[in-house]
């Protein structure tokens, strides 16, 4: 079975990346927009996410994995909303800025970039490496820190 990569958003302030690693796993909830919802729900364990902080910083700052598939959120009393569990894999050694995405020819078409609202978006395996590049590593070495 192949893996799939995703992104996601936060506001550090809210919930930095930072907080998942001393946490060293979260639910990933609060998400309130159908379309992100819907990329939630056809995460799978073991997927890759890059997590992205919003606002005033801007980057893309390391790198988690989904390791509980989609259930109920539990910050929501509908059934409509749905959360994840994620656990940090690794923080980039260099935080890729919104600029270098959008700079990238490789990135033109990341999901992110052309639906800027939305808080979970889907990567292609190109995207996610070229990212992860960009961070000044690369997805083997990283994934023998875990």
């Amino acid at each position: 079975m192949t893996c799939s990569y995703w992104l996601v958003k936060t506001e550090p302030y809210k919930y930095s990346y930072s907080h998942l690693v001393k946490d060293g796993r979260t639910c990933w909830d609060g998400v309130r927009n159908y379309e992100a919802r819907n990329a939630l729900r056809k995460m799978a364990i073991d997927d890759l996410i890059l997590v992205y902080h919003s606002n005033e910083e801007k980057s893309v700052v390391g790198v988690g994995r989904v390791v509980r598939e989609a259930y109920q959120d539990p910050t929501s009393e509908e059934d409509t909303w749905s959360a994840v569990d994620i656990v940090p894999v690794a923080p980039l050694p260099d935080r890729v800025a919104l600029t270098a995405l959008r700079s990238s020819p490789a990135l033109a078409s990341m999901a992110m970039l052309k639906r800027t609202r939305l808080s979970v978006t889907p990567l292609t395996p190109e995207e996610f490496t070229e990212i992860i590049r960009l961070g000044g590593t690369s997805l083997p070495r990283m994934l023998r820190s875990r």
